[in-house]
């Protein structure tokens, strides 16, 4: 059962990645372009909107809903944890609201 919003966007975002893994490798890459080029820091955001461009020039770029992006930070955190601060996160605050939306049956949360 789904029971916050958080949950309810994880299962969302982790179907998005498994249907387009371009743009996890596209995140990745970028990422490690900044962190290359010296940024201790930067923004996720940033680096999404560089895939939106990228993925755009094919004329069929997926659907990147920006609530993606914190989960995408921190996914790129748990695998890369020597760069665990590179992206900097708040807390999500969709943990403290109900689900968006009514879900009738039980969903199976994937993992990576």
């Amino acid at each position: 059962m789904i029971n916050t919003r958080c949950e309810e966007l994880r299962i969302e975002v982790n179907k998005f990645h498994k249907n387009h893994p371009e743009v996890w490798n596209l995140f990745c890459k970028f990422a490690f372009e900044k962190i290359n080029q010296g940024h201790n820091y930067y923004g996720a955001k940033s680096v999404m909107e560089r895939v939106r461009w990228e993925t755009s020039a094919g004329g069929k770029s997926p659907k990147i809903n920006n609530n993606y992006v914190a989960f995408y930070s921190r996914r790129f955190s748990g695998d890369h944890p020597e760069y665990s601060e590179f992206f900097r996160t708040r807390s999500q605050i969709s943990n403290f609201y109900p689900p968006k939306y009514k879900h009738d049956e039980p969903i199976e949360e994937e993992t990576k």
